[in-house]
């Protein structure tokens, strides 16, 4: 479902944020992310995204390369950033139906999958209301549902947990694990490592641009936790 060739980015002043780095992703898989601060997480999220370009390597989403055919790709990608930016003047189920618009979602799916996720989220009762007027975390649950009713073939998530209490935190673990169930793919960033032990299929350890640990949650961690192994590998100079 995705794919990762030798990408590379560099910023302005040569600074490199990711380096000739390359990993896969199947269909129903869900995919961890780890790394410290400024380990080159969010570049890596944003160039499959499509919205930073990249001088080197290549991305593949669903078969399709992101260079040839961005539409085509973004068409099968929800992107959740860690901090989103959402048009605050409107209401909230203004912008689900937006978002829906877009995507030529029908009235009848996008109608159940916003009750559905609204209530799950506990927000339904605020879609009425502007979103300037939403915490952060409201904000954060809103997207998610932009993205959810969208049923994408691939889900790129930066810090899902961030912001989130811990009731949704826990259903957004379940939906990952349910879109999973129905053939979506889900890559996320995070720094909560047990929910990345006790969530991902498989994972992938980046430090400073480059891959230092990549497999199945059993393969890279084998006998430890991913704490340790973690600590291991971003402190070994």
């Amino acid at each position: 479902m995705l794919k990762i060739q030798n990408l590379s980015k560099t910023y302005p002043k040569g600074k490199k944020a990711v380096d000739n780095i390359s990993l896969s992703i199947n269909p129903g898989e869900v995919f961890g992310f780890i790394g410290h601060n400024g380990a080159g997480k969010t570049t890596t999220i944003k160039c499959i995204a499509g919205i930073l370009d990249f001088e080197e390597g290549e991305i593949f989403v669903n078969g399709n390369s992101l260079r040839k055919d961005p539409i085509g790709c973004k068409q099968d990608i929800a992107y959740i950033p860690d901090n989103p930016d959402l048009y605050e003047q409107m209401t909230g189920v203004q912008f689900l139906n937006f978002i829906c618009d877009i995507y030529n979602i029908s009235e009848e799916q996008r109608n159940k999958d916003i009750n559905k996720y609204a209530e799950i989220f506990q927000i339904k009762n605020n879609l009425g209301d502007t979103i300037s007027t939403y915490s952060h975390g409201m904000k954060q649950k809103l997207a998610l549902i932009s993205a959810l009713t969208r049923r994408p073939k691939l889900m790129v998530l930066d810090e899902p947990f961030v912001g989130l209490d811990p009731k949704a935190a826990h259903s957004v673990k379940q939906i990952m694990r349910e879109m999973c169930d129905h053939g979506t793919s889900v890559f996320f960033s995070t720094h909560v490592l047990e929910v990345a032990e006790k969530l991902c299929d498989h994972i992938a350890i980046i430090k400073d641009g480059k891959i230092v640990a990549y497999g199945t949650m059993e393969e890279v961690k084998g006998n430890s936790s991913l704490e340790d192994v973690f600590l291991e590998l971003v402190n070994n100079e």
